[in-house]
């Protein structure tokens, strides 16, 4: 098959943990590379992140990241949306020039579908369509968020003429059809993968010395910062182990100069007097975050509102067991008391708790990190990526019959 998935937003080759970058970017850069690697020639669209990118990437066998341009390279995220028409154009006007005849189009977020519609329309080709987050469902995780009208009508539109929505866990399936109206049978389930070639166990200590970590008691947290990811309430809950314990928070993601949440995030941690136990890491390379992961003895991801939660599996792939909140996908992958603990509260005192019993019991630690390696093990992307392929050939076997009556 020859594909096109659209990331607008989102490129799978920027720097992770930046704005606007994170578990969607890492989601499409994977499955576009095991799609390849299955004999699929894979076309990835997104707009300019870096006036140094060149407009064509090869990544890898049969895939290449395709950069046309999408407004300023200083456009703020709710802005893009003016921007998506003249994109389209662009892609078309690409498709035209390359004489390519793409079997499908996959769009990832709602900008992209917007997008992808209206390719789908002008090129006769069936379109897939993953949100990864929707609005509707943001707006009900957390009090303060800010979400348009106009985002979930388009949300809606989307949905409506998308050839199948694909989601990447049974909640979003019910969240789709309770919030949108959309009935269960024009939603398919295919969950996330993780790479396990990428993310597996280093030595801890080894780890910690290659990132200058301190060999002490260690819970991280990588991701985005925002605050829907609920970082307040891991420092919140970090001052009430440092009473009895002797450790450190290390933050990975985020840019450390200017950000706002970031500014605030370390006024909370200064008005508590713990400021000297988080280090802030900024965004790091991907290649780095296993030994992240790895010199670490809690991975914590407090987050309101996750639609899978890719980096929990990430830390689970090294080892690593995982305190999250029971929110979004994360539950569909993270086994309550075996592979580490999910959280039903968004308050620090849960977390705390389950944290503190990690710590305090190495021969549990040690257990809840090998079940968690054996369960991210099964969700590999090359397993993924072949029920996608699937997916992908039924969809366009069922267009094609439709166009012909």
């Amino acid at each position: 098959m020859r594909l096109a998935l659209i990331s607008f937003h989102g490129c799978p080759v920027a720097r992770l943990g930046e704005k606007d970058t994170g578990g969607m970017n890492v989601y499409v850069l994977n499955l576009a590379n095991e799609l390849g690697n299955l004999g699929h020639q894979v076309d990835v669209f997104t707009r300019y992140h870096d006036a140094k990118d060149p407009q064509i990437v090869e990544l890898g066998s049969n895939v290449r990241v395709i950069h046309l341009s999408g407004g300023p390279l200083s456009e703020t995220k709710e802005d893009l949306s003016l921007h998506t028409s003249s994109f389209a154009a662009d892609l078309h006007e690409f498709i035209s020039r390359e004489s390519i005849n793409y079997d499908l189009v996959h769009s990832h977020y709602w900008l992209s579908g917007k997008i992808a519609s209206e390719i789908s329309r002008i090129c006769r080709i069936p379109h897939v369509s993953t949100f990864h987050t929707l609005a509707k469902t943001k707006l009900r995780a957390r009090a303060g968020e800010k979400e348009t009208f106009y985002r979930a009508n388009v949300e809606t539109e989307i949905m409506r003429s998308a050839n199948t929505v694909l989601v990447l866990t049974d909640k979003e399936r019910e969240d789709i059809r309770e919030l949108y109206n959309v009935p269960s049978e024009r939603i398919t389930v295919i969950p996330a993968g993780v790479d396990t070639g990428r993310f597996n166990a280093e030595d801890k200590v080894t780890s910690r010395k290659r990132l200058h970590i301190p060999d002490k008691e260690t819970i991280l947290f990588v991701g985005r910062i925002e605050p829907i990811k609920g970082l307040d309430i891991l420092i919140d809950a970090l001052k009430t182990l440092s009473n009895s314990r002797d450790l450190q928070l290390i933050i990975v993601g985020g840019n450390l100069s200017g950000d706002k949440e970031l500014i605030a995030l370390r006024k909370q941690a200064e008005h508590l007097g713990i400021s000297e136990m988080i280090d802030f890491r900024g965004s790091v390379e991907q290649s780095e975050l296993k030994y992240y992961y790895s010199a670490a003895d809690v991975f914590v991801l407090p987050s309101h509102y996750e639609s899978f939660g890719l980096v929990a599996l990430e830390a689970m792939a090294c080892g690593t067991p995982v305190v999250a909140s029971r929110v979004g996908g994360i539950p569909s992958f993270l086994d309550d008391g075996d592979t580490g603990y999910l959280i039903p509260w968004r308050c620090p005192e849960p977390f705390a708790d389950k944290i503190e019993i990690l710590l305090e019991n190495p021969d549990l630690r040690a257990y809840m990190g090998k079940s968690a390696g054996l369960k991210a093990y099964q969700m590999n992307w090359s397993g993924i990526a072949s029920r996608m392929a699937t997916l992908y050939g039924t969809v366009i076997e069922e267009y094609d019959l439709r166009q012909a009556v």
